[in-house]
């Protein structure tokens, strides 16, 4: 493919998330600079990166500006495209000051639907860092709508879902696989695994959870207290605690459940779901906006109005497996097609690129 770009400027955090957008989008570009705040791993690492720019993304990092301009000066990309409008954002938008240079901003979630409430001053930081995109992204319309809000003013805006890099074949044969359900989000306040912990203990009190186990993969600062409540709740062997692991071993992780539960507080679209819904996982999700945009309650699978009720939602879910089997491998199928044609990676890094073209043609 012929390259959309000379040199494109990527400035995100050290995340999987940014890695994964490095070696999707560096295809589309002759060359490809990274900023963070760490070093990708060798297999995230295209053949064009030039350079790994390790800067401090804290907002006391005042040098910070001024070592993306420097880098700006040596290699003049074309285009900069910042992942997230937290304080990343703020540092670029310091540094493209007074700058031609086109930026676009990729939103991530919390930091468009959380952040901005912390305070006056984080709610300002963000709008500004809104204001100052030439072209605003984001995985759900909802992010989208509230990214418009914050910035208090049209910004041009455009749904961009990075996706799946591969996609499994069809899930068959569901009613094989034990009955297992998969817990894998950060083991943080926000991501409520406590609650799951909670309601598994009521199935299991209630005699609901025979031959059924929880896989609590992920780690975090919350892990001690989550090993420490399971110990707590009675749940034994029924709670099985997998730890971060590699993401071929994580997808295998999927493949081997039925079920898999996210009731997060705030949540835009996380690949976590996109890659259940393709490996045949049943979501059971808390009822966000975003959640809505992927599942319609008791069809591709539930969702979750309140998080003192997930036990209900757990059960339905459960039932509808055991009971439903053939509405289960078909609902399971459909998922899976939806993925296919809609989240695939490399797909949406050529729809990337093109958003890349249109700024540059001064259509976007």
């Amino acid at each position: 493919m012929s390259p959309v770009l000379d040199t494109l400027l990527l400035i995100g955090t050290h995340s999987i998330h940014t890695h994964r957008f490095l070696a999707g989008i560096a295809p589309h570009c002759r060359q490809v600079v990274l900023i963070s705040n760490g070093e990708p791993g060798p297999e995230w690492c295209p053949p064009n990166l030039c350079e790994v720019v390790q800067v401090d993304f804290g907002l006391r990092a005042w040098r910070t500006a001024r070592r993306i301009r420097q880098v700006i000066a040596q290699y003049q990309p074309q285009l900069v495209h910042v992942h997230q409008a937290n304080s990343v954002a703020w540092h670029a938008r310091r540094a493209l000051k007074g700058s031609a240079l086109p930026m676009v901003l990729s939103c991530w979630g919390s930091d468009v639907l959380l952040l901005p409430k912390r305070s006056p001053l984080h709610h300002w930081m963000v709008r500004g860092n809104l204001r100052a995109a030439r072209l605003l992204t984001a995985d759900s319309q909802v992010l989208l709508q509230q990214a418009q809000k914050v910035a208090g003013q049209t910004v041009a805006g455009q749904w961009l879902l990075f996706g799946l890099p591969e996609l499994p074949s069809p899930p068959l044969d569901l009613a094989s696989r034990p009955k297992r359900m998969l817990s894998c989000r950060l083991h943080k306040p926000l991501y409520r695994v406590d609650a799951i912990l909670r309601a598994v203990a009521v199935l299991q009190q209630h005699g609901h959870w025979q031959d059924w186990q929880l896989e609590v993969a992920a780690s975090g600062p919350d892990t001690p207290a989550l090993q420490a409540l399971a110990r707590e709740l009675g749940l034994g062997g029924s709670v099985l605690f997998t730890g971060f692991m590699p993401h071929a071993e994580l997808l295998q992780a999927y493949a081997r459940s039925r079920l898999f539960v996210s009731v997060p507080e705030s949540d835009s679209t996380p690949v976590s779901l996109l890659e259940a819904m393709a490996y045949g996982c049943l979501p059971v999700l808390s009822d966000l906006p975003a959640n809505r945009e992927w599942v319609e309650d008791g069809q591709q699978g539930f969702l979750c109005r309140d998080v003192k009720q997930l036990t209900d939602d757990l059960w339905r879910a459960m039932q509808w497996c055991e009971q439903q089997p053939e509405r289960w491998q078909q609902q399971m199928l459909a998922n899976h097609q939806r993925i296919r044609e809609t989240a695939w990676f490399p797909q949406n890094m050529a729809q990337c690129a093109a958003l890349y073209q249109r700024i540059l043609e001064g259509r976007a």
